[in-house]
């Protein structure tokens, strides 16, 4: 199997690329600098530069891929932001996150969907929980929040026009990672080994859905 993974250069990205290999598949993945390509390619995956924030960046991604097919493909870039709806968030703040959760799988969609659908493959997207929209406890990291509802709009959205590829927005659940942290309940090895399982699983009554790590649907958006 040929497995894309979009953002791998540590926690649940480079965890896909390490549970993949180990499986005997064929690994391609990216990271944005030079420490994150390293340990891509220390796990037998041919290590793509590429950072989601950037323009001039993404726009040679398609270039990189070269016309190939793909029978997975994940995006799983994505940053996070603090503070609440008391306080505006600054244009940076916004600008960051929103160019990498929402803007970064937008521009990823556009080149690498073909490649997911000439090998009738999936195509997950790691979104959150926490854009759960009919869930929302809190206006805790709210520019985060709403990233991930407008990336799986996104996702809802492009599966119109990528009828081959089953494209899904996948919740990892609360994991203990750099952005988790260490309070998290669920470990990122066991949240990669149950969302492989819910992709190997998809079918084409899948597409555009918003579901848990382990293939449950969120009940409303």
């Amino acid at each position: 199997m040929n497995v894309l993974v979009l953002g791998a250069s540590r926690g649940i990205g480079l965890e896909f690329v390490r549970q993949y290999a180990h499986a005997g598949h064929t690994i391609t993945a990216t990271a944005r600098d030079s420490e994150g390509l390293a340990r891509l390619q220390a796990l037998g995956a041919r290590a793509l530069k590429v950072d989601f924030a950037e323009p001039a960046s993404v726009s040679g991604l398609a270039w990189q891929l070269d016309g190939e097919q793909f029978d997975v493909a994940l995006y799983v870039a994505g940053v996070m932001s603090r503070g609440n709806a008391t306080v505006p968030p600054t244009r940076e703040d916004f600008d960051r996150v929103m160019r990498t959760n929402v803007w970064g799988a937008m521009q990823a969609i556009t080149q690498v969907a073909p490649l997911v659908e000439a090998a009738g493959g999936r195509f997950a997207f790691i979104s959150s929980e926490m854009g759960h929209i009919a869930g929302v406890p809190s206006s805790y990291s709210w520019v985060y929040r709403t990233s991930k509802a407008a990336l799986n709009m996104a996702v809802a959205a492009a599966r119109h026009d990528y009828p081959r590829a089953v494209m899904v927005a996948l919740s990892p659940g609360w994991v203990k990672t750099d952005m988790g942290g260490a309070g998290a309940p669920l470990s990122v090895e066991d949240s990669v080994a149950a969302m492989c399982r819910t992709i190997e699983g998809l079918t084409a009554d899948d597409r555009g859905r918003y579901l848990r790590h382990d293939g449950a649907p969120f009940a409303g958006w």
